[in-house]
């Protein structure tokens, strides 16, 4: 299988590049026609550089992370017969030096709460084996060298 985003930037005429002080908003372009509008983390480069209402890497990062569990979490529970009837997780991520001394992000926490409807619905040791499940199936997941936690709630 083969995944594709575009990423698109463009200097503006009047700034100056090479001092760095350009601006780094720039868009996500999918195949569904979704565009996103990006820029780096204001958190890393001052606004007005930076555009704090875009999504910035990091964030996504986190997010995508965050969807991919979550996605094989609820397909887990329809296999087992449990309705989900919402989900939520305020996944957090560390932006710190990792083991070569990079900045990278190395610990991913998700803290996700999912609530079940129906007249049956599984132990709570049920659930810590469908993270844990989804964790080990996820594709982000089995793609990063981040330590990832899960709490769920």
């Amino acid at each position: 299988m083969k995944y594709t985003a575009k990423v698109l930037w463009n200097k503006l005429h009047d700034e100056s590049f090479v001092d760095l002080k350009y601006h780094r908003k720039h868009q996500w372009k999918f195949d569904g026609g979704t565009v996103i509008s990006a820029s780096s983390s204001p958190l890393s480069v001052p606004v007005p550089m930076s555009d704090e209402t875009a999504i910035d890497p990091e964030e996504a990062f986190i997010a995508s992370l965050s969807s991919c569990h979550m996605l094989f979490f609820l397909s887990i529970a329809a296999k087992n017969n449990f309705t989900v009837k919402s989900y939520e997780d305020n996944a957090e991520g560390i932006l710190n030096k990792n083991e070569q001394g990079n900045i990278a992000l190395t610990q991913i926490t998700l803290n996700p709460m999912a609530v079940f409807e129906g007249t049956v619905i599984p132990t709570l040791e049920q659930i810590k084996q469908y993270h844990e499940t989804a964790h080990k199936k996820c594709y982000i997941a089995n793609s990063v060298k981040s330590t990832i936690i899960i709490n769920p709630v």
